[in-house]
């Protein structure tokens, strides 16, 4: 009787599960749903909210003959934080992929495009296939399995976390979360399809606790996040394309993969430029229109007058095609509505907005095995432009303060502006700010393009006329009859190094030679190409490569900008703010005016143990090998850039005016400090030598930075004028010293500085990343200050005013000792609020 019953259970189950399989076949869920034909066609069903997907065998499953196509995530909903990193239409990751039928199942197989054997051996090839690991990345279940085609269940698929939100918030310390696919759906109003992709899109939704800063700064309810991701399949480009070879003094990045294949005296690295495919209708005539133009499309949702001035600015990269021939090769329009900014179709221009401050990108879907760029795709941070206006108010410092007529139809015409009204209803002294934003605006729309189309950074190209939008620009202020003006602070229209680098990615003839003629040209114009290894970082040793800077010698541009900054911050004050604004408002007007020097501080910085020198490759001619190689920045120089950037140490130039810090009022009431402000030890009062503090360890930083002070050394021991670690400690020394400032709030800054200037020696001393050549240098220059000490504190009263400080001083020295220096920890250092990105 048992077995009767087991029997017939498993005849129902089997029953159920047949009734329920048929149920899902695409002719029954067809009588309901529509389904969406194109490169993958895919079915929504209404009823169990499930996305099926429709395999053509002839297409993805031909019996021997792999079919492979692109598949490439992003995220068109982001979370709105800089700091954590998820923004709207971040791109995530693009695969070679295929499908492969095993039993009932349908796997999705992701080639590992890294290591390859291009051969015509077939078994050498294979071999670099199975020696490295490929990646499933789904299983999709097979619901229905035809002659011709294989349905499948993708609901699952769709609704994972694929952009790795889940290991991003974790890793950010943002709190433990975890999907919730009750509260996740197919987001239909972006999943399409068309004959060479497919977009399918879905709203994931993430629950957690204990939520970090910048989750709850970002959403609307931080235990609940929910998204939008996105897959995009694609069909494999054209055949056609030609790679064109990477060359490092090219100006493009590389897109490089391993070839096994190559013989053993030739590189195993093969390195290509990342471009779009540009072909001319007519290759015979001088000017011709393209094939298939490159077209880029602004996002609809940019307001006036960014929107104006995005489009301007992208439109420039039309001016490098046509110098190589092309008639309208590069546009832009708006996008059309109803189309998807994540459709793989179209090249995208976002203007994404976050909680705070932050980057822009150039991003894109490059094929995986040629380096073509597929699409292009700009995200561009809609607050850098609030910056630039905020660096603008405080250097010009524009607004009336004494006339009450102007004052009323200023402010009426910025209500009007505010209402939507033209900017034509801004203020005279409004345009002039917003002429520099926006005008920056469009140098940043070119700059995050011309890297969509391929191009890398130029942070040498400041140094020789602001030859290039792909560097970072420093608005350029100027002193012009005791009138600070902004007349030329940015460059309009690509530079000549831009047109040179889109030569040689574009141009129609891609031979060595020709390659290696714009090359040529290049360097005997002088146009210089370093990127960003050799210009990031404090440490970077390259004279003419900073990010922000201006002027072919950077000590020259520091006294410059010296001199503009003080003249901007004796002017500053009332006419700085707007009328109906707090004044505690102008604390952060401030900030980036009295910090203006910093960039133009670390380039300087890079004169000092530096090394001029160029991406050199090995030429066929021996003329031009005998100039390769590095070559010491000459003692004079490293000399003037230590002097200049001494002044920046001194309590005339970290001082602000008795009448400016009267004005400087505690937060209003409904107002709050933010990362932009000053954050002093003084309470909610303004902390004028918290101000002061910041500057002096930016530049002290600078000077002592440990890997440049062991080039220094090294340097000193090749070439004796080249001045000695010790040297640099004898003229910090007479600089910190010897000032005297008759003012107290002078004094106090001064001694902040001594304070910092020990501070910063100590923690050489103390540190493990310090070589201990430069280690030595730094205890002689400390004994030498623990012996002034004592001789100044011998001849000094215990009544004295600056005994407290100068026992103190002498007692953080005295405790020395070599025993103790690996127990110390290292003195934490005050820090300017954020530069990066202007």
């Amino acid at each position: 009787m048992n077995t009767l019953k087991i029997t017939l259970f498993s005849f129902i189950l089997i029953f159920v599960s047949l009734s329920s399989t048929a149920g899902e076949g695409l002719k029954n869920l067809e009588k309901n749903n529509k389904l969406h034909k194109g490169f993958v066609s895919y079915l929504f069903d209404d009823n169990s909210g499930k996305l099926y997907l429709k395999i053509e065998k002839n297409s993805f499953l031909k019996k021997y003959t792999v079919q492979e196509f692109l598949y490439q995530t992003s995220l068109p909903q982001g979370l709105g934080s800089n700091d954590i990193g998820l923004d709207r239409g971040q791109l995530g990751e693009i695969h070679l992929v295929e499908f492969e039928k095993v039993g009932n199942k349908l796997l999705l197989i992701a080639k590992n495009t890294k290591y390859r054997a291009l051969s015509t051996n077939v078994k050498e090839s294979e071999s670099v296939n199975e020696a490295f690991a490929s990646a499933i990345l789904w299983s999709f279940p097979i619901v229905e399995n035809q002659k011709k085609w294989i349905l499948v269940d993708a609901s699952n698929f769709i609704l994972q976390d694929i952009h790795g939100v889940v290991r991003k918030l974790n890793k950010k310390k943002q709190g433990k979360y975890k999907l919730d696919k009750s509260r996740s759906a197919i987001y239909l109003p972006r999943t399409k399809a068309f004959p060479d992709n497919t977009e399918l899109e879905s709203r994931i939704t993430f629950i957690g606790d204990k939520p970090g800063e910048f989750v709850q700064q970002a959403t609307i309810s931080p235990y609940v996040v929910s998204l939008r991701m996105h897959h995009s399949f694609i069909r494999l480009p054209k055949e056609g394309y030609k790679s064109r070879k990477f060359h490092p003094q090219s100006g493009f990045w590389s897109f490089e993969f391993q070839d096994y294949a190559q013989p053993i005296n030739q590189p195993i690295t093969q390195r290509f430029i990342p471009r779009h495919r540009l072909q001319k209708k007519h290759p015979n005539e001088k000017i011709s229109e393209a094939i298939k133009p490159i077209i880029y499309y602004l996002d609809p949702g940019a307001p006036e007058p960014v929107k104006t001035a995005l489009l301007t600015g992208a439109k420039w990269w039309d001016q490098g095609f046509e110098t190589i021939g092309y008639k309208n090769a590069f546009q832009v329009k708006i996008l059309p509505d109803g189309v998807d900014p994540m459709d793989v179709r179209y090249n995208v221009i976002q203007w994404v907005h976050r909680a705070t401050r932050g980057w822009s990108y150039g991003a894109g879907v490059t094929d995986p095995r040629t380096g073509e760029i597929i699409k292009g795709h700009v995200t561009l941070g809609s607050l850098r432009v609030r910056q630039d206006y905020l660096i603008a108010q405080g250097m010009l410092s524009r607004f009336e303060i004494n006339n009450d007529e102007k004052l009323k139809s200023d402010k009426s015409k910025r209500d009007k502006s505010k209402d939507g009204q033209s900017e034509d209803d801004q203020s005279e002294d409004d345009k002039e700010l917003m002429d520099l934003a926006l005008a920056r605006i469009r140098q940043l729309a070119a700059h995050e393009v011309g890297h969509t189309l391929g191009l890398a950074h130029n942070f040498a190209a400041s140094s020789y006329n602001r030859a290039s939008v792909m560097d970072y620009p420093h608005p350029m202020f100027e002193l012009k009859d005791g009138r600070i003006s902004a007349e030329n602070a940015y460059v309009e229209n690509l530079g000549a190094w831009d047109k040179s680098v889109i030569a040689y990615g574009y141009q129609d003839d891609g031979s060595d030679e020709a390659l290696s003629k714009i090359i040529s040209d290049n360097q005997s114009l002088g146009m210089l190409f370093i990127s960003d290894p050799d210009s990031r970082q404090k440490s970077n040793l390259h004279p003419k490569a900073s990010l922000w800077d201006n002027g072919e010698n950077a000590t020259q541009e520091l006294n410059r900008m010296i001199k503009v900054r003080r003249h901007a911050l004796d002017q500053f004050g009332l006419n700085s703010l707007h009328v109906g604004r707090p004044l505690s408002d102008l604390q952060e007007i401030l900030i980036p005016l009295f910090y203006s020097h910093r960039f133009q501080v670390e380039a300087t910085a890079k004169l000092i143990g530096g090394y001029d020198y160029q991406y050199d490759v090995k030429s066929t001619f021996s003329d031009v090998n005998k100039r390769l190689g590095s070559e010491v920045v000459n003692s004079e120089r490293q000399i003037e850039a230590i002097n200049a950037l001494l002044q920046t140490l001194s309590s005339e130039f970290l001082s602000i005016d008795d009448s400016l810090n009267h004005l400087l009022l505690p937060k209003a009431y409904g107002y709050r400090n933010s990362r932009e402000s000053l954050i002093g030890k003084t309470g909610v009062s303004f902390d004028r030598v918290g101000l002061a503090s910041a500057s002096i360890q930016h530049s002290l930083s600078l000077i002592l930075e440990p890997s440049r002070l062991a080039r220094i050394r090294q340097q000193n021991m090749t070439k004796n004028k080249i001045p000695s670690i010790i040297e640099i400690g004898e003229r910090l020394h007479q600089q910190l010293w010897a000032n005297q400032s008759k003012k107290q709030i002078g004094k106090l800054i001064e001694q902040k500085a001594i304070d910092l200037s020990y501070s910063n020696l100590l923690n050489l001393l103390h540190s493990v990343k310090v070589d201990f050549l430069v280690k030595s240098e730094i205890l002689t220059i400390l004994e030498k200050e623990k012996q002034y000490l004592s001789k100044k504190l011998k001849r000094m009263s215990v009544k004295s005013a600056d005994y407290g400080f100068m026992k103190y001083q002498w007692l953080r020295l005295n405790s020395l000792s070599i025993k103790n220096l690996k127990a110390e920890k290292l003195l934490k250092l005050p820090k300017m609020p954020p530069g990066s990105p202007i």
